[in-house]
């Protein structure tokens, strides 16, 4: 969407963009802290938020982008959404089967022996409880849900011509279930994630001008995000606190996005990760990859952890603008580029 600059679609469009790019980059530390650190690093569940905040925005796209865009009863909304979400579902097991070649090459970590063990395909595609196998399954983990979320709400327009409140009674029975599980001391990490994106598309319902009022308390929003850092250090990270977690720090990055300084070099840099936000969710966990094993035999003190991070967000930024280049100049790198993530 091109609009004139410091219109006020333009600024509403641009912080959401930013919240995306941030998460990016937020998300480089993430993975910088697995592959450098690893799993014993106590301070993981500060971090807990990021995976479900992507799947929110998505939820947060399909309502207030999609269904803003397409007429309810426009068959290609349907399957728009539908489409999209198998395609992430085709990028996801490419990958992995990728992965199974590349990560003993590299050196970098270990492949579970049998993939496509009814065990395995039942943890990856429908309980999503990867730490019970070490997180060592699969990469790409993230696609999952996100692919369910879109087809989800792919088949949930139909209903949806007729019911406007098709999204919130599932929403509703989302949660119920969540519930239900709970009380039998089950989980399943798919399902939150994907009630969390459904609370995304509700969100979404909201005018923007709305949302936009409701992060213009910075000081309650910094009480409301000290009590929540208070309880998770206290609780550690349960659902409701997951979902609490995800709208304040959203908000935060929102309203941090919403009053930048749109002519600043890093603020367009974050924008610019926001527009690739799925591009440079991938790559980069494959340039951690080359660094994990570039790094692998040297001693990881201070210095090498410094040049790695900073390479890691260097390199995935850069990453971003190569493609964004390409794409401009040559028609079939943009073809190429739609094809696979648009």
């Amino acid at each position: 969407m091109q609009t004139t600059t410091g219109s006020p679609e333009t600024q509403r469009i641009s912080a959401l963009d930013f919240t995306k790019g941030a998460l990016v980059l937020i998300m480089v530390l993430y993975h910088w802290i697995n592959y450098f650190i690893g799993a014993q690093w106590p301070y993981y569940f500060y971090l807990r938020f990021l995976t479900p905040s992507f799947i929110f925005i998505t939820g947060f796209m399909i309502s207030h982008v999609y269904l803003s865009k397409y007429d309810a009863a426009d068959p290609r909304l349907s399957k728009r959404l539908f489409t999209r979400g198998l395609k992430l579902m085709a990028i996801f097991l490419a990958l992995n089967a990728a992965r199974i070649f590349i990560v003993p090459v590299l050196g970098t970590g270990v492949v579970v022996e049998n993939p496509l063990d009814l065990r395995n395909v039942f943890t990856v595609f429908v309980s999503g409880n990867l730490s019970v196998v070490g997180g060592k399954l699969v990469s790409f983990s993230i696609l999952v849900p996100i692919s369910y979320l879109l087809m989800i709400s792919g088949a949930l327009v139909l209903p949806y011509r007729f019911y406007r409140r098709t999204f919130h009674a599932v929403c509703v029975l989302l949660l119920s279930s969540i519930l239900i599980l709970g009380l039998t001391g089950a989980q399943s990490q798919n399902l939150e994630f994907i009630t969390i994106g459904m609370l995304g598309v509700l969100t979404g319902f909201m005018p923007i001008a709305a949302i936009s009022n409701l992060v213009r308390h910075p000081y309650m929003l910094a009480l409301a995000y000290l009590c929540y850092t208070i309880a998770i250090t206290i609780w550690n990270v349960p659902f409701p606190l997951l979902i609490v977690g995800v709208y304040l720090s959203l908000m935060v990055i929102y309203l941090v996005g919403n009053s930048g300084n749109e002519s600043t070099r890093i603020w367009r840099e974050v924008i610019l990760l926001g527009k690739y936000s799925l591009f440079g969710y991938i790559s980069q966990i494959a340039i951690l990859q080359i660094l994990s094993a570039g790094f692998h035999h040297v001693n990881p003190g201070f210095a090498v952890l410094g040049i790695s991070f900073l390479a890691a967000f260097v390199l995935t930024i850069t990453s971003v603008e190569v493609v964004d280049r390409a794409r401009a100049r040559t028609a079939s790198i943009d073809r190429f580029y739609k094809a696979v993530f648009a």
